[in-house]
């Protein structure tokens, strides 16, 4: 489950260093694109964690509240290690607020309260700002300089981060165990959907890194509008449909397997079923489990790209992600990252 196992977009990273040696290096704040109604049975919290899963503040909040789990919900997971901020609901039918600046748990503080109409769900959010230094950097100044210039130009490969896959990947094992006909609890069922589903989009998205068709359209091509999931099929690309896809007004995308016909034709559907050939299984077990046919971009934008570096051996970098975009994708195309490697690198969904 290495990342270094599928394939770069623009040449190997030109420099390694170190991630998270503290929380603060890892900083996300999550940008959920709209505001509270101010009124309803819901309360939007926006809470900053520092060193604090997002499932165990959840409980937290509960417990304070004085109300069950499941009444707490929330866009997003933000991982342990960083600090972050992101938004939580808590459903408090005929309540009043209960004091939440007194809430009293290490690492959590709550920013911001106001009522809403209706719960968080997962994915209501717009996307995700990043703020991460690495340390111990070694590599040629220029070299990093012309591949950052490379990824606010270009974008990189839009790869689901190793999380998605558990440790060692522990989720992909479920899912295997899962279409052998084993019951699963249902967080581990969807959990092990989810990376089933992924694999398989990034075994697409590395074949076409291979063949240079990652970032351009191919004939029977499903395009997906930027900063929308709204998509639309081509059968072969006019020069004005290339021109759109070379400043990120378009983008090709990849499968997200589940049941239905898949949309695209011609040549790329020709790839996607030779790629996905070995894994009829595993496309037959998540259409099994009801899923049906979705597309995601096989490029992800690096918005409001920033750079500067502190100290000679440090790097910083500033960066915006659509949802569903892991900090990952854009670290692995620049530095081979010590606890990357080892751990998986702080993402949001």
């Amino acid at each position: 489950m290495d990342p270094l196992e599928f394939p770069f977009a623009h040449g190997g990273p030109p420099g390694r260093g170190r991630l998270r040696r503290q929380p603060e290096d890892f900083q996300v704040d999550e940008v959920l694109g709209f505001k509270p109604s101010g009124e309803g049975e819901h309360v939007l919290l926006q809470v900053r964690k520092r060193d604090a899963n997002t499932r165990w503040v959840a409980e937290r909040l509960a417990a304070f509240a004085g109300v069950r789990p499941v009444a707490v919900s929330y866009a997003g997971l933000k991982d342990r290690r960083a600090v972050t901020t992101q938004w939580f609901s808590v459903q408090l039918p005929g309540r009043e607020d209960p004091r939440w600046q007194e809430l009293n748990a290490d690492g959590v503080e709550v920013l911001c309260a106001a009522r809403h109409h209706r719960k968080l769900r997962t994915g209501t959010l717009q996307g995700n700002r990043f703020d991460i230094l690495v340390h111990e950097l070694v590599g040629d100044p220029r070299g990093l300089r012309t591949r950052l210039q490379s990824i606010a130009r270009a974008g990189v490969p839009n790869y689901f981060g190793e999380q998605r896959f558990g440790r060692g990947g522990a989720n992909l094992r479920r899912a295997e165990e899962l279409f052998a006909g084993r019951r699963l609890k249902r967080t581990d069922r969807s959990m092990a959907l989810s990376a089933a589903r992924s694999w398989l989009f990034n075994q697409v998205l590395a074949e076409r890194i291979r063949n240079g068709t990652w970032d351009t359209p191919m004939g029977g091509e499903v395009l997906m509008l930027a900063g929308s999931h709204s998509i639309f099929a081509t059968d072969q690309p006019d020069e004005a449909l290339l021109a759109r896809c070379l400043v990120q007004d378009v983008h090709p995308t990849g499968p997200l397997w589940g049941r239905g016909e898949p949309a695209t034709g011609g040549a790329c559907r020709a790839l996607e079923e030779r790629v996905l050939a070995p894994s009829k299984a595993w496309q037959a077990g998540l259409e099994r489990a009801g899923l049906r046919q979705e597309r995601r971009a096989l490029r992800l934008a690096v918005q409001d790209l920033e750079w500067q570096q502190p100290a000679p051996d440090q790097l910083r970098l500033r960066f915006y992600l659509e949802r569903g975009c892991y900090a990952t994708a854009v670290l692995r195309e620049l530095v081979q990252a010590e606890e990357q490697v080892r751990r998986g690198s702080g993402d949001a969904t």
